[in-house]
């Protein structure tokens, strides 16, 4: 009988072939960065500075969609409505002028209740939206962005007793469009700040390494947020959101509760989110009522497909190098079309063309990795089969 012989030793090129195959989401982003930087001649220093203070304000927005896809919920757009709960926290510190880090952490404790209240909510009409998860959330982001406004347009100043004629427009009805929010405006940076001068005399605002400024304490709660959410999966809550994302008939005829399991994991979702955006706004330190949370769906999910995940498969690094990615071409693509054109307005043009092509290209790259990994499974299997038909001898 013929022995079967061990199959050869794939070749470096064809190595470097699967890998670049593998990441050509990635790859083909970080191409574009390169050729936007040689092409809009930038400062590097800006640039690092510009990316380290994207990465820390926004990685934790991106990092509250993996939970989700894990449970085989997709992308979560449904995210505005978490950060619409962080909003509202901000808008109450704010009217009662709560300062700092002190603060801040009011308003990230003030953030769940409305968070776990508004998940739950999102979490009942999606477990009746089964396979249609990410259209559904989107729509339920509209929805919700409909009450906001009523209540902080409308019924604010009348029926919710606010009298603080800073948050209030000139009628005395309705939240003001922007929100001063200098009373926590880099609180959490100036909280490890003012450790640092005890220790070694900086000066206050993040950390300086000679050009550059390192957002720590930001970074530090990025990585912690990493660091629970590789606990989360490791747990048994975290291996039954995976045998739901996997397969959910199977995992409810093995004792699974599989509705349960999307409700937490939206939940998890809904409350990361909230801190994420309020992460964001005391970077910014302001805050736009009505506008700032319209996008923030948008944007964590194309920095997320940027950084290679799919909707049913998603990492924490998935998440970082796609906020890199992501925000470093969203600072060199309008100097890049400014230069290109010397027209200041293609700069912008560029930019709105990256936040919303950059997921519809990346959902291509996805479909063609699928189709090519499917394709060599197929001509793989067909293989083996005519290599047992063979006679024997």
């Amino acid at each position: 009988m013929q022995e079967k012989t061990a199959p050869p030793t794939p070749r470096l090129e064809d190595r470097i072939l699967a890998v670049l195959s593998r990441n050509a989401v990635p790859v083909f982003f970080a191409v574009l960065c390169l050729g936007g930087i040689i092409a809009a001649r930038l400062d590097i220093n800006f640039l690092v500075n510009e990316v380290l203070a994207r990465l820390g304000r926004n990685s934790i927005l991106v990092l509250s969609l993996l939970i989700p896809v894990m449970a085989g919920l997709g992308l979560n757009f449904g995210i505005v409505i978490g950060a619409m709960a962080g909003q509202i926290a901000l808008i109450i510190i704010t009217h009662y002028r709560l300062t700092g880090l002190t603060g801040i952490c009011t308003a990230a404790l003030l953030a769940i209740p409305f968070a776990l209240l508004f998940g739950w909510l999102t979490a009942l009409v999606l477990n009746k939206a089964k396979g249609r998860e990410m259209v559904t959330g989107m729509i339920l982001g509209f929805f919700a962005n409909g009450l906001y406004q009523l209540v902080f347009l409308v019924l604010t100043g009348t029926v919710i007793p606010i009298k603080d004629e800073m948050l209030l427009l000139s009628s005395g009805i309705g939240v003001r469009n922007t929100v001063d929010l200098i009373n926590v405006a880099g609180s959490l940076d100036r909280a490890l700040d003012f450790l640092w001068n005890g220790l070694i005399l900086v000066n206050w605002g993040p950390l300086r390494l000679g050009p550059w400024r390192v957002p720590v304490f930001t970074l530090v709660l990025t990585g912690l947020v990493c660091a629970a959410t590789s606990f989360l999966i490791r747990t048994r809550l975290g291996q039954q959101m995976r045998a739901v994302g996997q397969d959910s008939r199977i995992a409810e005829v093995a004792g699974i509760n599989v509705d349960r399991i999307r409700t937490t994991a939206i939940i998890i979702s809904t409350i990361l989110a909230s801190w994420g955006q309020l992460v964001f706004l005391q970077n910014i330190g302001t805050m736009n009522t009505y506008n700032s949370h319209e996008q923030v769906g948008m944007f964590a999910i194309a920095a997320l497909l940027v950084g290679g995940a799919t909707t049913r498969r998603a990492t924490i690094w998935n998440a970082l190098i796609g906020v890199l990615l992501f925000h470093t071409l969203f600072v060199v693509s309008p100097l890049a079309g400014q230069k290109i054109f010397g027209i200041p307005q293609v700069g912008e043009y560029f930019r709105v063309f990256l936040a919303y092509g950059v997921i519809a290209v990346a959902l291509a790259l996805h479909a063609w990795q699928s189709s090519l990994r499917r394709k060599t499974a197929k001509q793989h299997g067909e293989k083996e089969n005519s290599l047992e038909s063979r006679p024997q001898d």
